[in-house]
């Protein structure tokens, strides 16, 4: 009995053994990857460039998991092909013991043969078990093809932009054009591609083999190409294609009104397109805005009089047009029209302001599309352009040359009536009329690119003064145009190199003396009470401005901060350029309103690793009125950081001073060090004219 009851231990021990013990997991078909491809077959099996590797995810059971064991398990590859000759062929391969969940791979050999469909299967050894295979029960075989041919090089078409050698110039700027890509390999699924200046991109082909067509917009004139590489399923290359064409400038507007008849006019006349007859509530001969082409502009009186008309349509707005003009509103509180088309008793477009309850803002719409944007102000101007994109269905408004916004979905009507000029076509006939100014209405028929857009909204900064400090008689340093100079006060003077003969390295009693900032001399000023002002206001705070000055710091670590420009009102200062060594900054500051004690604000700054010394820095402010912001450069360079919105300028009536600034109804933050190089604009310089200041010239502004 005892020997029986010992065997029937051993037998229990053995069967609990044999129990515990849980082959690994069936392989799940969503860890299996084919060279890094998702586990497929038929007609998704994937084409692989390489003798791919083969992985999969393998788990052994966690009830085989005590704390103390670990659960290692192997895999078991296996694939199969048939070759040329109809025999099939098959491969094995066991990887060496991971612990369950981990990644395990077989990388195919080099013999496998290509442009065939292989199978593969897995399963998983826990050196007691094996797991059923991969593709049993619910399970797949997964299968690949190699290839180990590149597809052929694309062929580049297009009817818009051919080759130089059949057209050498095409229309041109704003115009789009499409460009279709081919390969003789009927196994290509998508094409890189670049054109010069970008885009850049990859587009996908309907169906292996299949051409694609791409749109291109050019944004500029000059040689242009396009370079494209086909790739195949597999991942393959072929080798670049390039095609080379040249872009015109664009093309000039379909029809202008410049609107600078002579004051005694009863129409239009019209650069291009058909002249428009007036109303008798509009006035020509009127005011231009500045630093602009235009001479001259009308006004219309808002009245149904006031109006004017081809009475012929100035474009097909179902395709790609613009329309631009200067404005100036003479109220902002109702909907007003600047050009329209007239469609079947409605405008197919209307572009002009637009009273909402958040308050007016500029308008353009067309085909149930509508942009709104910026902020019309009574008596300020401001260049309207709206865009529509017949490519991308897409309705675009600029404002002085920015984008206001986008609006996408558009699907303009016919619109074969008369354009028009200051008023709208409604159910009840003409309304929305436009009461203010308007000048140098234009339409195209293609897309306005940016950088024209801006160029059509530029208005050219003029120069106010320039003051090199080169010199001084009885205090007063003269400007160079023989306009307002700029007087010293005490404390501040004018140096010059030649003025330091000593040597310091010879004469201990010499001080040594910088070099002069810009030129033969500059400002020297104490730090005390050392200035310099002019008899007045130099720019008008409340309209767009340029300010530029070069300075250089005399003390390393200031004690307090010090003021290198400003321009005072009754009580404090409309603005103030100065340098904060607490912070290391060139800053902006701002009061919220010219009352004795208001609190200031830092609107911009710039950090400043040096303060200034050595060769010292140029600085600028530009206040630019027709979006409402306010920027700080340092050295011709600015940042987010330096930007800031300005919606509620003031006029300041004090005079800009140089090297001190207002501080509760005195002066204060005398600046202690060198300044040159003074000069100020009426207007905005652009960026790349902003780099031109402080060099002793001015900038060209073409």
């Amino acid at each position: 009995m005892g020997s029986c009851a010992a065997a029937l231990l051993a037998t229990a021990a053995g069967t609990a053994y044999a129990v515990d013990n849980l082959p690994p997991n069936q392989p799940l078909v969503q860890d299996l990857q084919s060279g890094g491809k998702a586990c497929a077959t038929g007609d998704d099996t994937p084409y692989v460039s390489t003798p791919p590797r083969l992985s999969a995810v393998l788990y052994d059971p966690e009830e085989d998991n005590q704390p103390s064991e670990s659960s290692p398990v192997s895999g078991e590859f296996e694939a199969w092909w048939t070759d040329a000759a109809g025999v099939e062929q098959q491969r094995t391969y066991t990887t060496i013991s991971l612990s369950s969940g981990s990644r395990q791979y077989w990388t195919m050999p080099n013999d496998i043969p290509a442009n065939t469909v292989i199978s593969w299967h897995v399963r998983a050894n826990d050196g007691k078990a094996t797991s059923t295979w991969s593709d049993e029960g619910d399970g797949s075989v997964c299968s690949f093809v190699y290839d180990d041919v590149s597809p052929e090089k694309a062929t580049i078409t297009s009817p818009e932009y051919p080759n130089p050698q059949d057209v050498f110039w095409v229309d041109g700027v704003g115009v789009y054009g499409h460009f279709t890509m081919d390969s003789p390999s009927d196994d290509v699924v998508s094409y890189t591609y670049g054109f010069t200046g970008g885009p850049y991109g990859t587009v996908s082909a309907e169906r292996p083999g299949a051409p694609v067509t791409i749109p291109y917009l050019p944004l500029s004139e000059g040689p242009k190409s396009l370079t494209v590489r086909a790739i195949d399923r597999s991942g393959r290359s072929s080798g670049e294609s390039r095609y080379d064409f040249n872009v015109k400038a664009g093309r000039a507007p379909v029809a202008r009104w410049k609107l600078d008849d002579p004051a005694d006019s009863r129409s239009a006349a019209a650069e291009t397109g058909t002249p428009a007859r007036a109303g008798t509530g509009v006035t020509f001969g009127g005011p231009a805005p500045t630093g602009t082409t235009a001479t001259t502009t009308v006004g219309l009186d808002g009245s149904g009089r006031g109006f004017l008309t081809p009475d012929v349509p100035a474009t097909d707005i179902r395709k790609t047009f613009a329309v631009s003009a200067w404005v100036r509103p003479a109220e902002t509180d109702r909907n007003m029209t600047v050009v329209s088309q007239d469609a079947d008793g409605a405008p197919g477009f209307d572009l002009g302001l637009r009273h909402q309850d958040s308050g007016p803002a500029w308008s353009f719409a067309i085909g149930g599309a509508q942009v709104s944007g910026g902020a019309p102000e009574t008596g300020e101007w401001a260049h309207l352009l709206g865009l529509y994109d017949a490519e991308t269905g897409k309705a675009r408004l600029y404002v002085n040359g920015h984008e206001a916004g986008t609006a996408a979905d558009a699907t303009p009507a016919e619109a074969a009536g008369a354009f028009q000029i200051g008023r709208a076509l409604g159910a009840a006939g003409y309304g929305d009329q436009w009461h203010g100014d308007i000048g140098d209405v234009q339409v195209h028929d293609r897309v306005v690119v940016p950088d024209e857009v801006a160029e059509l909204a530029y208005r050219k900064p003029k120069l106010l003064g320039h003051w090199s400090l080169e010199n001084a008689t009885d205090g007063v340093s003269p400007e160079q145009s023989d306009g307002a100079p700029l007087r010293l006060g005490a404390g501040a003077s004018i140096y010059r190199g030649s003025d330091s003969s000593c040597i310091p390295d010879i004469d201990p009693d010499c001080t040594y003396m910088p070099p002069p900032l810009v030129g033969d001399g500059h400002l020297l000023l104490d730090g005390e009470s050392g200035y310099a002002a002019a008899d007045g206001p130099v720019v008008d705070t409340g309209d767009s401005f340029t300010l530029g000055v070069v300075v250089r710091l005399a003390d390393s670590e200031p004690a307090h901060p010090m003021a290198v420009l400003s321009q005072a009102g009754e009580h404090t200062d409309a603005f103030k350029v100065r340098y904060e060594p607490s912070t290391h900054t060139w800053q902006l500051v701002m009061p919220e309103k010219d009352e004795a004690g208001a609190p200031e604000k830092v609107v911009s700054q710039i950090v400043s690793a040096d303060g200034g010394e050595g060769q010292g820095h140029r600085l600028a402010v530009v206040y630019d009125d027709a979006t409402d912001t306010i920027k700080l450069y340092l050295d011709g360079y600015t940042n987010a950081q330096a930007t800031a919105s300005l919606p509620n300028g003031w006029h300041s009536t004090g005079a800009l001073q140089i090297g001190r600034a207002r501080s509760d109804d005195g002066w204060g933050e005398y600046l202690h060090g060198d300044v040159d190089e003074v000069q100020a604009y009426s207007g905005a310089l652009r960026d790349g004219d902003v780099s031109g200041l402080g060099w002793g010239t001015d900038p060209c502004l073409c």
